[in-house]
């Protein structure tokens, strides 16, 4: 395929304090990333160019709009959102003008999205206290590209090449997810990745397997009432409408059976319950990605790091995989 023709993927820097312009100079300086698509970097110029000093075989490209993107090897296409000053690209020592600019790059980068300019968005990690501190008041990227592309049910899932995980709810207290958990999420949460396994995955028929909440998913309400009052009815409802579902079965199991080839994804009723599995067997490679949105969205499944950030150790595995997953995706939804 021609370099022209290949899909255009924004990936936004993320925190300039953070890892996030390490790991894209390191992911953009193999060659393999450009034989897929064109990546365009939407972020500061100055953060990016601390890290090409390491590498002699790159050069910075700053353009204005990602039609002029050629996804040549050895260079980085820019849209430069933000100039930021010195003060706010020392890493590890993030800095509200950092979370301001941090934003405004996934802004612009969504409203290309949005717009078809670009195929699809890749993020790299933020700060969510740094997010409000810039006056945006949302748990992270996930909420916040919801509310850009005015979605209401979308599904945050971790995937990887073994294992895909699904959560009803996620970042919240472990003590108030019993009574966040209701049937209507639970069954949303089924439809969403479903639905998403067949136009984002290419999937024919999905098999999702459902979690329970408590130990021995409920033990028939010894331990918990949960399974029967909720899960157990979402589950029966997403059957009758069609969906390939199982559950809720123990939380103790399911992961290895999904592993094994038993499920295509597994809901999870919270965040590490969910994660915990998948991070085992996943650690470097699992993508973030938003299911249910007009636009596609990938991400890393890591933070910002600030302990490593400016070392030259971080690992650009998961943004590597996060861009591979969005080709797939925008290549799936081509063929609806």
């Amino acid at each position: 395929m021609k370099a022209g023709t290949l899909p255009v993927i924004g990936i936004t820097m993320g925190d300039p304090a953070g890892v996030g312009p390490e790991i894209i100079v390191k992911a953009l300086a193999d060659a393999e990333m450009h034989k897929t698509c064109r990546p365009v970097v939407f972020g500061d110029g100055g953060a990016l160019r601390m890290n090409v000093k390491a590498s002699r075989n790159l050069t910075i490209n700053e353009i204005t709009h990602p039609s002029e993107a050629k996804g040549k090897p050895g260079r980085i296409d820019l849209i430069s959102v933000c100039d930021l000053g010195k003060e706010s690209l020392i890493p590890g020592m993030p800095g509200v003008e950092g979370g301001a600019a941090m934003v405004d790059c996934i802004v612009t980068a969504v409203e290309m999205a949005k717009r078809g300019e670009i195929g699809a968005v890749v993020t790299c990690p933020i700060s969510k206290s740094l997010m409000h501190q810039a006056g945006h008041p949302f748990e992270g990227h996930t909420q916040l590209i919801a509310s850009m592309t005015g979605s209401r049910d979308y599904v945050m899932m971790l995937a990887g090449e073994r294992l895909r995980v699904a959560l009803v709810t996620i970042h919240c207290a472990l003590k108030d997810v019993p009574s966040l958990l209701t049937r209507e999420k639970v069954y949303r949460t089924i439809a969403v990745t479903a639905k998403a396994l067949v136009r984002d995955f290419g999937m024919r028929a999905p098999r999702i397997g459902v979690a329970g909440l408590n130990p021995h998913a409920g033990e028939s309400g010894l331990f918990g009432s949960e399974e029967d009052a909720i899960i157990r009815p979402a589950v029966e409802e997403a059957v009758a409408d069609g969906y390939t579902c199982e559950g809720p079965y123990p939380p103790d199991t399911i992961f290895l059976r999904a592993a094994s080839g038993g499920f295509d994804a597994v809901v999870a009723m919270y965040h590490d319950q969910g994660l915990i599995p998948l991070k085992l067997l996943h650690f470097r490679d699992a993508v973030n990605v938003t299911l249910g949105l007009p636009i596609i969205r990938t991400s890393v499944d890591h933070g910002t790091a600030y302990d490593i950030a400016g070392k030259g150790i971080a690992d650009p595995s998961s943004l590597k995989a996060a861009v591979k997953m969005a080709v797939m995706m925008v290549k799936n939804r081509k063929k609806e």
